[in-house]
């Protein structure tokens, strides 16, 4: 969920329901694989800075399992920074009530103010969940607010290659490596929190640092 319990992306299904007989089963829970915030950004349909201003559970019609009920989250939208052709103003989303089903609970009591992105459902409702970059609007850096308006889109066509072990090698000219983990054992480091990777006018990728220089160098390019 928040980029300090380590930034996901779903790894798989949130959760497979056996049908027939009129019987749902949970069978399997919520699985993310780690991923870059700009990663996160780019696979989400909607991302939006909100603040919670209530919630409520919510069941779907024609079911009476206990795990089909969401939690409903009023929102209050502040700024959209992705999904402007699917959706004006967005007044609730929607997440699993349960944590095994990647549902998030989010502070509706002191209208907390949040980044949330999500994908939207057929029927227009927006589901966020543990697997999309859901974080407190305080928590972020300066940079990754910064990155929001316009440098995470800049490089959606590239590609974020998360490093675990040595060697790690990069396997194209359109692909950044994610170093955060070896030079930190983090994957809320500097490169998460300073970084966006973007495609040059050459076509090649790199990162592009949009705050303080960290004390570890490794990138090419960096703010004039």
């Amino acid at each position: 969920m928040a980029m300090s319990q380590e930034r996901s992306v779903c790894l798989g299904f949130w959760v497979l329901l056996l049908l027939g007989a009129g019987m749902e089963e949970v069978v399997e829970g919520c699985s993310c694989h780690p991923a870059h915030p700009q990663q996160l950004f780019c696979s989400a349909e909607i991302v939006i800075r909100a603040k919670i201003s209530g919630e409520k559970i919510v069941s779907p019609s024609n079911s009476s399992s206990p795990y089909m009920k969401m939690i409903q989250y009023e929102i209050k939208m502040i700024k959209m920074f992705k999904g402007f052709d699917k959706a004006k103003d967005i007044q609730y989303v929607y997440t699993p009530v349960f944590s095994s089903l990647c549902g998030v609970k989010l502070d509706s009591n002191n209208k907390a103010g949040y980044l949330l992105s999500g994908s939207m459902w057929s029927d227009g409702r927006i589901s966020i969940g543990q697997c999309d970059l859901v974080e407190s609007w305080d928590n972020l850096s300066l940079s990754q607010k910064k990155n929001l308006n316009y440098k995470y889109q800049m490089g959606c066509e590239c590609r974020i290659n998360t490093c675990y072990t040595v060697p790690c090698a990069s396997t194209g000219e359109n692909e950044c490596l994610w170093t955060d983990w070896l030079l930190d054992n983090s994957l809320n480091g500097e490169q998460a929190r300073q970084y966006a990777c973007i495609r040059r006018s050459d076509t090649t990728c790199s990162w592009y640092r949009g705050g303080p220089p960290p004390e570890k160098d490794f990138l090419d390019m960096a703010d004039p």
